[in-house]
């Protein structure tokens, strides 16, 4: 890590602590020649395999954007959004790979969202899943009244 003062690259760190739940080091580094302190951060980064073979970060807007859509018009508030995609990313973090393809981004978040609003989950995975047919959402409601019986 190059020193911001005087662009030496040899520092030493001084004080590491973890922020956002472990996700994110905070690391307090001195510089060997000037001797001034500054801070850096690092974060595993999370890439997503597009369809098209392009790599991108990972977003929680993105995310919320997508779910934001498939609740529009439903009784869901902002913060909803924001843990929903909290849920997701810790989800697929869980799964220990540093790529993960765009469409396991899409079954992570079926699950919480889903548990958010039953109509908001029929919208997204009509999309999500491609529903051809009055049938697929037949079928995805007889699966959600199951389920709503077995709990």
């Amino acid at each position: 890590m190059r020193c911001p003062f005087c662009r030496n690259s040899e520092s030493r760190v001084v004080d590491s602590r973890e922020v956002d739940e472990g996700q994110v080091i905070r690391r307090r580094r001195s510089c060997t020649t000037c001797g001034r302190r500054f801070t850096t951060v690092e974060e595993a980064v999370l890439a997503v395999v597009k369809r098209s073979g392009v790599t991108e970060p990972f977003s929680r807007d993105k995310v919320v954007n997508g779910v934001r859509r498939a609740c529009q018009g439903r009784p869901v508030d902002d913060d909803a959004f924001q843990h929903l995609a909290h849920r997701v990313e810790e989800s697929i973090r869980s799964t220990g790979v540093a790529e993960i393809p765009s469409h396991e981004v899409g079954l992570a978040i079926l699950g919480p969202l889903r548990d958010l609003d039953e109509v908001a989950y029929l919208r997204f995975a009509s999309v999500y899943r491609s529903f051809s047919s009055v049938e697929d959402f037949e079928k995805e409601i007889a699966d959600l009244r199951g389920a709503a019986r077995d709990d």
